[in-house]
């Protein structure tokens, strides 16, 4: 029986010894901070970034992997025979998951490309489960059966304080971000296929929280409980582990990490912003 790898991008936040753990094949993308190039992940850290991003004259740019990135990987995990399944973070924010299926096109040998339609934790959740399934020895039918219904199961929400990069970015119109930063808005969204579909507004940092409480609720009613909990935020560590101890004290025995977002996250959302990620039993 061929053995299945797993690939994804260095926008699923998986943690170091998860990577070990599964040999999960890790592909980074690319951040341009005035007009020098980082590789996500690898010459620059989540929490150097937000430091260049603060100084930066313009927006960051972000860019997916080059085809020649994607088959170099491809290339040595088939020649074994082996399936390969390459899970990457949605469309909707990067054009990764397109160059993988152009270069899987390149490669002789059996490779699934799959947009997850999530990024960050929510991403590292589908991954993880995916590459558990094949160390158990499934099949590559098994382990994409296995994606389908994890992704059926995980959630990804974000609240962001301050909206300037996002009317940079083309996500929200200027006269929009300028009321917003006047009034002191704040935004709470659910994250669906790339898409931030906002679902409150409100002013302060006690809107942020009532929104946030409002997906915990949604946690304590799941029927069959919650898996796993991720919280990354740009910045704002502080917030970040208090947030963390209030869930664990909430779902005792649930995995909660936290991390600090990856920099694409981060150049889209801006300092401040926090990502709920969940995946329910």
């Amino acid at each position: 029986m061929a053995q299945v790898k797993i690939i994804t991008d260095s926008t699923a936040m998986l943690l170091p010894h998860e990577i070990e753990k599964y040999d999960i094949k890790i592909i980074p993308l690319t951040i341009t901070v005035d007009g020098v190039t980082y590789q996500d992940g690898i010459t620059i850290s989540p929490v150097e970034f937000m430091d260049k991003m603060a100084a930066s004259k313009s927006l960051p740019q972000t860019s997916q992997p080059a085809l020649g990135v994607f088959t170099e990987i491809y290339e040595p995990l088939v020649a074994d025979g082996s399936s390969v399944i390459s899970i990457h973070l949605t469309k909707g924010l990067s054009g990764s998951v397109d160059a993988a299926r152009q270069a899987a096109m390149m490669v002789d040998g059996d490779i699934t490309v799959i947009d997850s339609g999530l990024i960050d934790r929510s991403l590292g959740m589908v991954v993880l489960a995916a590459a558990e399934k094949a160390a158990n020895g499934a099949s590559r039918d098994e382990v994409l059966a296995e994606i389908k219904s994890v992704k059926e199961k995980t959630e990804q929400y974000l609240t962001v304080s301050k909206l300037d990069n996002l009317v940079a970015g083309g996500r929200l119109s200027k006269t929009a971000g300028l009321l917003a930063g006047m009034l002191n808005i704040r935004i709470g969204a659910h994250v669906v296929e790339g898409n931030i579909n906002v679902e409150t507004k409100g002013r302060g940092a006690k809107s942020t929280k009532a929104y946030i409480q409002k997906i915990i609720e949604v946690l304590q009613a799941a029927p069959k409980g919650v898996h796993a909990i991720g919280i990354s935020t740009a910045g704002i560590p502080d917030e970040r582990e208090t947030l963390g101890e209030q869930l664990r004290t909430l779902f005792p025995g649930v995995e909660v990490v936290l991390q600090q977002t990856t920099p694409i996250v981060a150049t889209h959302t801006g300092d401040g912003a926090i990502g709920f990620s969940y995946q329910l039993n």
